[in-house]
C-alpha cells in the first residue's frame, strides 16, 4: 500500500482554522509558517508533509485527523476491485440479450410479409425494451450490444416509417441508428442508415442525392457486408432512373460479382441480409426503370419464380412489385394490354405499401400514354386503392 494526501485536507484546514477564529496569518504566526504556504495548504496547490499535518493539529487541537489525511494508505487493490466489480455489475443477463438479438432477426424477417402498420408497433415495443435496459446497470461488453440492438431497431423502424410515408418519423430514427451505430463503432449499420436514406430519396425522385448516399454507404459498409450489395445495387437503381443505361448496366455487373459466390444465407427473408435470390428481382426492377429491352424477359422470370399459382405466393409484397417491374417492361415493349392486367393485380391485392405506390402511379400513367381503353379500370382501382384512403398520413406520431 502507498500513501497519499487525501483531498478533503485542504477543507479540514480550513475549517479548524476558522473555527478556533484564525486568519492565515494569525495561524501562520502560530505555526510558524508563511501566510501563503497555509493558503496553497488550504486551496490544494501543494501537499503538505506529515510532520506539517501534525504540527498543524497540535496547534488547532484537531485531534490527529490532519495527520491521518495526509497519512491515508490507499489500498490500491481494492479499489481496482472496485472498478472491476462495477464493470462487471449488470441487471441484464446473456440470455436477456440473446432474445432481444433473436427478436431483431424475427422482426427483420417479418418485414417482406407483414404489413408496415402491422409491424411498426412491434419494433416499437423492443426498442422501448432496449431503451429501459440502457437505462440500468450493464457492464461495457452488454451496453455495446444493446448499443447495436438499438441501431437494427431504429433502422428497421425508420424503414416502417418510410414504407408508411411518415419521414419526418423516418428521419428521427436514421438519425438515433447512426449515433447508436457510432457509439458501437458499428460499420455495417451506419451503412444501413446511407442506403435506407438513398431508398428514400429515389422514391421522391431525387435521384443525384439517391447516387452520392448510395456511394456513401458503400465507402462505410465493410467488404463483404450485405450493406455493401445493397448499396451497390442501390447506384444502379438510381443510374436507371436517371436514365442512363451504360452506367446502369456497368453497376450490375459489380452486384453481379459481390454476389457470384455469395451462400444463401441461414434466413433468406431477413432484411438485412442478402439474399442471392432476390438478385433478379432486383435486376428486373433495375432493367425495367432504365428502359433496357431485357427487362421483360427477367420480370416475367421473377415473376414465375415469386408466383406460380398466380395467387401472390408466399412473398405477396414482392409479387405485387414484381407484376409493377413487369407491367413497366411490356409498356415499353409495347404490350399495354398486359401491362393492365399486371398493374390490376398488383393494385388490387393490397401489398403496394404507400412508399411504392409511386411504381403504380407510373405504370398507370404510362398506359394511359398508350391510349390504350382499359387503362379506366387501372385508374379506378388506383383511386380505390390509395394510400391516402388506406394509410397513415405523414402527420401521424412515430
Amino acid at each position: 500500500m502507498a500513501s497519499s494526501v487525501d483531498p478533503r485536507f485542504g477543507a479540514a484546514l480550513r475549517e479548524f482554522r476558522e473555527r478556533h477564529g484564525l486568519s492565515l496569518r494569525s495561524l501562520g504566526q502560530l505555526a510558524h509558517r508563511s501566510k501563503s504556504h497555509l493558503y496553497e495548504l488550504e486551496a490544494g496547490l501543494k501537499a503538505p508533509t506529515v510532520d506539517t499535518a501534525r504540527h498543524l493539529d497540535q496547534i488547532l487541537d484537531a485531534g490527529g485527523v490532519l495527520a491521518r489525511l495526509v497519512d491515508a494508505p490507499i489500498d490500491h487493490a481494492a479499489e481496482a476491485g472496485e472498478l472491476r466489480a462495477r464493470v462487471a455489475a449488470s441487471d441484464v443477463s446473456g440470455e436477456v440479450l440473446e432474445r432481444i438479438e433473436q427478436g431483431i432477426d424475427d422482426l427483420a424477417g417479418s418485414y417482406p410479409t407483414m404489413a408496415p402498420a402491422d409491424l411498426l408497433p412491434l419494433v416499437r415495443r423492443h426498442l422501448a425494451y432496449v431503451v429501459r435496459l440502457l437505462d440500468g446497470r450493464v457492464t461495457l461488453a452488454q451496453q455495446r450490444r444493446l448499443f447495436v440492438a438499438g441501431g437494427w431497431l431504429a433502422v428497421l423502424r425508420a424503414t416502417v416509417h418510410i414504407d408508411l410515408r411518415q419521414r419526418g418519423a423516418a428521419t428521427a430514427h436514421l438519425r438515433a441508428a447512426r449515433e447508436l451505430a457510432e457509439h458501437a463503432e458499428h460499420a455495417e449499420i451506419q451503412a444501413w442508415c446511407l442506403e435506407t436514406r438513398a431508398w428514400d430519396v429515389l422514391t421522391q425522385g431525387d435521384y443525384r442525392t439517391a447516387l452520392d448516399l448510395s456511394h456513401q454507404a458503400q465507402r462505410v459498409a465493410p467488404n463483404g457486408s450485405s450493406a455493401r450489395i445493397q448499396a451497390t445495387a442501390q447506384e444502379a437503381r438510381a443510374w436507371a432512373r436517371l436514365g442512363d443505361v451504360v452506367a446502369t448496366r456497368r453497376v450490375l455487373d459489380r452486384v453481379e460479382r459481390l454476389t457470384a459466390n455469395l451462400p444463401v444465407p441461414e434466413r433468406a427473408e431477413h432484411h438485412y441480409r442478402y439474399d442471392p435470390a432476390k438478385a433478379a428481382a432486383y435486376l428486373a426492377t433495375t432493367l425495367a426503370w432504365a428502359g433496357d429491352p431485357g427487362a421483360e424477359q427477367v420480370a416475367r422470370a421473377v415473376l414465375a419464380d415469386l408466383d406460380p399459382h398466380g395467387d401472390g405466393g408466399a412473398r405477396p409484397r414482392r409479387s405485387a412489385s414484381a407484376r409493377l417491374d413487369l407491367g413497366l417492361a411490356l409498356v415499353a415493349a409495347g404490350q399495354p394490354d398486359e401491362a393492365v392486367a399486371l398493374g390490376a393485380q398488383a393494385v388490387a391485392s393490397g401489398r403496394v405499401v404507400p412508399s411504392n405506390w409511386w411504381r403504380a402511379a407510373e405504370l398507370l400513367a404510362k398506359v394511359e400514354q398508350s391510349g390504350v381503353p382499359e387503362a379506366a379500370m387501372l385508374r379506378d382501382l388506383c383511386v380505390e386503392y390509395a394510400p391516402a384512403r388506406r394509410s397513415t398520413a405523414d402527420s401521424t406520431p412515430g
